[in-house]
């Protein structure tokens, strides 16, 4: 039984040079009830190790992060990089476990939810096996995340006439964080839109989830290496070293401000 704590107003904090929330799952979840009653819409993105590499080379998606309602910390690479920040997390907020618990939300709430991202088919499946396993969930629709520029008019038609107030996105970093911000404007209903990475394969059951040991220590990531290690070899250990040098270049640059 999830507790949906009170919220208490809190200020992003600086994690090397990105802004991010430091707030409970309980606070999340309180965050998604208020959104939904907002009139607006509000945008959840998660900041993982493989998110900084890309904030610190790509401007427009450092941009679009710094934008978000809510900026979430996702594993054990967030983890130590807060060590060098002098943040504490209450909580390892990654998306595969925290989203379902926002559609758990949305299904007590009556708000519906679209899926939208995955190759061909993949949406759908998420959709039915969600709709399955959460009593109560009330999906709008599913689409995959391969749609045509021509088609994109008539996807935008779909979701609004959908009344989907739940928006899951599953497109990939940088991709969705940057299709949201582009695009959130064209969704007058939606009142949350979460990016969540590779989330639609796994309530799909397309992508198993590590076991739940390695889930526990944070080895979530060799897991996935070891399914896919072509796709994600360069991610995690060319990617690794090259978030310790961002992680060492902002940790010694803030030491060297302080001493000057």
């Amino acid at each position: 039984m999830i507790c949906y704590q009170p919220v208490s107003f809190k200020l992003k904090q600086l994690l090397l040079n990105i802004r991010i929330n430091v707030v409970t799952q309980g606070e999340v979840l309180a965050h998604c009830i208020d959104f939904l009653s907002s009139g607006v819409t509000n945008i959840i993105f998660f900041l993982n190790a493989h998110c900084i590499n890309i904030a610190q080379q790509n401007p427009e998606y450092f941009r679009a992060i710094d934008q978000a309602d809510l900026l979430l910390n996702d594993g054990i690479g967030v983890r130590i990089a807060s060590w060098f920040s002098g943040i504490s997390f209450p909580d390892n907020l990654n998306g595969t476990d925290l989203i379902p618990h926002i559609l758990e939300l949305a299904a007590r709430e009556g708000s519906s939810v679209f899926f939208l991202g995955g190759a061909e088919g993949v949406a759908v499946n998420a959709a039915s096996r969600a709709g399955k396993q959460i009593p109560g969930l009330l999906i709008a629709g599913a689409h995959n995340g391969f749609f045509q520029p021509e088609d994109f008019g008539n996807l935008v038609q779909q979701i609004n006439h959908s009344n989907a107030e739940v928006l899951v996105l599953g497109m990939g970093v940088p991709k969705q964080e940057l299709w949201t911000m582009e695009n959130k404007h064209l969704f007058p209903k939606v009142r949350i839109i979460i990016a969540g990475g590779a989330i639609l394969d796994f309530i799909s059951g397309k992508v198993k989830r590590a076991p739940l040991w390695m889930r526990k220590i944070n080895a979530e990531w060799l897991y996935r290496l070891m399914l896919e290690p072509g796709r994600m070899g360069n991610r995690y250990l060319m990617g690794g070293f090259r978030f310790f040098y961002y992680l060492l270049k902002h940790s010694f640059g803030k030491s060297r401000r302080r001493a000057e």
